[in-house]
């Protein structure tokens, strides 16, 4: 059972208690909902007030698109990545004065408490939530000023629901595309990419591979694309900066895990699949503890935490991974938490961060950024967008995909427990690089530049068809 701290007073229990609740709608799965929820619309407000000269804080960039009509589709909605994404867009774009509208393609037929729950958000913040299907889809998409879709998969809502009014639309769509799996470069998903006004993808390597393969393999063209980095949000980074709540969460969840706090802890955060290489990563970390038993390295004891496990699912990989831990006989140095919205506790709690996603990688990677801000170092995968975030030697070091990635990974891990002093100096150097490239209001800019050129594209378009 792991120690528990005697520095800290019963208060500070409590007052932890509380602070796990907030965080349940300020971790980075949440992150975007927690934009719509907590403070994010107050702290845009006030910056979009706070113009004056006066004033340290520059004005939202988003505010010329007050009073502007959106309409976002999604292929689903759910805690994953791609939709959540959409929903801080929405929620920005509400604080400035926009008139955003929501579209969920894929529902499923029974009440769904997530779906509910999120769309309830939506309403509260001044969404408006509409069939998909039906003269209410076409007239929202007739009288907006900006349609995004999200995800190659809501190109199939196109054809059958706009029909005849394509023409009219396809000027004044912004596609957001977050994919890298191949299994989506269907034609009757993207056939209309080269006709919209452009599409935004959020990696530089993402965007090459749409473009190479949208050209070989469907015979069409990208449209213009614009490259937009993420960004922490303000409530992330206030959370990452304050060393009394990391202190009082890595307390909290090492003891959970029968975690000392002098053992080095290694974390994988990413739901559970192939794709996201959790059990190459076991394998990496068994590699590490005999590597570290056979040099007789002196390091503190070693253990690994998977973070988006789902036990009630009992999946054939989740099985693998299990029987591996059991069969290595290091189910005392191998933790699995079960999904979650509380992550930044577990950022808080571990020392090194690794993603390992597999393939052609994570199209960019939020978990990333958000363990930078807490001054983890990454073990990456040197593949997708997380080569573009982390920098290799400096912020964290890259390994290849798939089975050539074991051993580099595990002798990375080696590195880590055993050079404390360049483990502690990555982790700073990653917190500088999100403060200079990876903030809320970076994306704010970013994306701002590319609305101004689509809502111009889309006025240009029409124009030319009214003379």
């Amino acid at each position: 059972m792991a120690k528990h701290s005697v520095s800290w007073p019963l208060v500070h229990k409590r007052w932890l208690l509380g602070l796990l609740i907030m965080l349940s709608i300020s971790t980075v799965i949440a992150f975007f909902i927690r934009s719509a929820l907590d403070s994010c619309d107050r702290h845009l407000e006030q910056v979009s007030q706070e113009s004056s000269a006066n004033s340290p804080v520059p004005p939202n960039p988003l505010t010329f698109m007050r009073s502007k009509r959106v309409l976002m589709v999604s292929h689903e909605l759910s805690l994953s990545g791609g939709p959540l994404l959409l929903m801080e867009l929405a929620f920005l774009l509400r604080t400035v004065g926009a008139g955003v509208s929501w579209i969920t393609i894929q529902k499923p037929l029974q009440t769904d408490g997530v779906i509910y729950n999120l769309e309830d958000k939506m309403l509260v913040r001044g969404v408006q939530v509409i069939s998909a299907k039906g003269q209410e889809a076409i007239d929202a998409a007739l009288t907006a000023d900006l349609v995004v879709l999200n995800t190659a998969v809501a190109g199939k809502w196109l054809d059958p629901v706009l029909k005849g009014n394509l023409s009219r639309v396809l000027p004044k769509v912004l596609w957001w595309i977050h994919e890298m799996r191949g299994h989506y470069f269907k034609l009757d998903f993207v056939k209309h990419l080269p006709l919209v006004a452009g599409a935004m993808i959020d990696s530089h390597v993402t965007a090459d591979y749409w473009k190479n393969r949208t050209q070989e393999r469907l015979g069409i063209k990208m449209p213009e694309t614009y490259v937009v980095h993420l960004g922490n949000s303000k409530e992330l980074m206030e959370v990452a900066e304050d060393s009394i709540a990391n202190r009082v969460l890595r307390e909290h969840i090492r003891e959970s895990l029968e975690v000392l706090d002098e053992d080095l802890l290694f974390g994988i955060i990413n739901s559970v699949s192939r794709g996201k290489g959790q059990d190459l990563f076991l394998r990496s970390f068994y590699e590490t503890l005999q590597l570290i038993q056979e040099r007789k390295l002196q390091v503190p004891s070693v253990h690994a935490v998977i973070v988006g496990s789902d036990m009630g699912a009992q999946t054939k990989f989740e099985t693998e991974l299990r029987n591996y831990v059991m069969q290595k006989k290091i189910q005392h140095r191998v933790h699995f938490v079960n999904k979650t919205l509380t992550v930044a506790p577990y950022l808080a709690a571990i020392d090194v961060l690794v993603q390992n996603s597999q393939a052609r990688g994570e199209c960019f990677g939020r978990i990333t950024i958000e363990a930078m801000a807490f001054q983890l170092p990454v073990l990456g995968t040197a593949a997708g967008g997380t080569a573009e975030i982390v920098v290799n030697g400096t912020t964290g070091m890259l390994h290849p995909v798939g089975k050539d990635g074991v051993p580099e990974l595990a002798k990375n891990m080696v590195k880590l427990a055993t050079q404390v002093e360049r483990r502690l100096t990555m982790g700073k150097k990653g917190y500088e690089r999100v403060k200079e490239m990876f903030l809320e209001h970076h994306m704010a800019h970013r994306i701002a530049v590319v609305l101004k050129d689509i809502l111009r594209k889309a006025k240009d378009h029409q124009h030319r068809h009214t003379i």
